[in-house]
């Protein structure tokens, strides 16, 4: 008996959740390379120390080159989401005519991407003549796809997924693969360490060159400073670097769980939402249950979770080496290293963050760590 999830689904839309999850693997693809390239031995980019008079600048002398198949997998993801669409309003379009399109009124099939009524209104006179029936003023596919429109959004239209998509796939197809570069996503000084990573003020979103000065202090001082390097993805026609997983998450999660559904019901997405991701490189009798099947954890989600474990894995080494009897570096490695990501996550949360020195955080957080460190040398033990 056939799975009843996703029955809001129609059978001739079953294609595109196989589109989306494609597109999560080349998400997830794009995700090992940039794992590699974050976590290289060398760094991702290097600093020297230049005097200046009374002051010693911290510059830029090296940034570690990123991989030619990261814009190209970028490109091929964003082009992939945009055919998640356009396949979608295609079959429907064919489906509610009753008959496949003539080439006239085929080539005017297309999703846009109004950032104003006006603008789209101009694009729904253009099919008032030639284009089909299902596309014509007044009609109930029309009125799904004006819902989706950037003009909706009041504030900087153009930073609606639906205006970044269409920006970056119309540069990937037409002149360029996507453009990636080396930036700092955020640094403090060490002792004023922030309580999230979040709270920082953001960078400037540019990409970082050699001889760029990124910290200036006084000669005769020290000042450690902790530094998040990221890659960012240059937005078409403007001189903005958004961090580039982020921006493939914003704009997929937009696509498969606000877009698709919408433009297929007409209503607000309904439930269960289209997984991220199921098999799709094995032929399936029962689509519908593969589907149900799949994970919500996307490419993006994973690779977060990727980053932050191997981050906890290096503080962590640091921490449970600091008292005398404590486990060696090896031994730490070795536990953390056969501990699943989440699993590093979860012992890292139990961990209080103090700015004050509180004696009870203070104590709270001592005996975490021997609880961690009497793990370690259980496990260096074989128990």
């Amino acid at each position: 008996m056939a799975d009843s999830t996703h029955d809001w689904l129609p059978q001739r839309h079953l294609g595109v959740a196989a589109t989306l999850a494609h597109a999560d693997e080349l998400i997830e693809e794009i995700s090992d390379l940039l794992f590699d390239y974050q976590t290289q031995a060398e760094g991702v980019f290097g600093l020297r120390e230049v005097p200046a008079g009374s002051v010693s600048r911290t510059v830029v002398d090296r940034v570690a080159p990123i991989p030619r198949r990261v814009p190209l997998l970028v490109a091929d993801a964003l082009v992939t989401l945009r055919a998640a669409l356009e396949h979608a309003l295609f079959a429907e379009v064919e489906f509610l005519d009753g008959a496949p399109l003539d080439e006239k009124a085929a080539r005017l099939v297309e999703m846009p991407a109004s950032d104003t009524y006006e603008k789209f209104e101009e694009w729904t006179r253009k099919r008032a003549r030639n284009g089909p029936a299902a596309l014509r003023e007044g009609s109930e596919l029309l009125r799904r796809i004006a819902g989706l429109q950037p003009f909706h959004r009041q504030v900087e239209p153009q930073m609606h997924p639906l205006a970044r998509l269409v920006l970056h796939t119309n540069r990937a197809k037409h002149r360029t693969p996507a453009i990636t570069a080396v930036r700092l996503a955020a640094m403090y000084k060490d002792d004023q360490r922030p309580r999230s990573v979040r709270d920082l003020p953001p960078q400037p979103e540019k990409p970082l060159r050699i001889g760029d000065v990124i910290a200036e202090t006084p000669i005769s001082t020290r000042v450690p400073v902790t530094l998040f390097p990221t890659v960012g993805i240059n937005r078409p026609g403007t001189d903005r670097w958004p961090v580039l997983m982020r921006e493939l998450d914003e704009i997929s999660r937009w696509v498969r769980l606000q877009a698709v559904p919408r433009l297929l019901t007409g209503t607000e997405p309904p439930e269960p939402a289209l997984p991220a991701r199921y098999e799709i490189g094995v032929g399936h009798e029962d689509e519908r249950r593969a589907i149900a099947a799949g994970s919500a954890v996307s490419a993006a989600d994973r690779h977060a979770q990727r980053l932050g474990a191997a981050s906890a894995r290096t503080d962590l080494i640091g921490l449970l080496g600091q008292d005398d009897g404590s486990p060696s570096n090896q031994q730490v490695s070795a536990w953390l290293a056969q501990l699943a990501d989440d699993e590093v996550l979860s012992k890292v949360s139990m961990l209080r963050m103090t700015h004050d020195y509180d004696p009870l955080v203070m104590r709270h957080n001592a005996e975490v760590l021997a609880r961690m460190r009497e793990a370690v040398l259980n496990f260096a033990r074989g128990d």
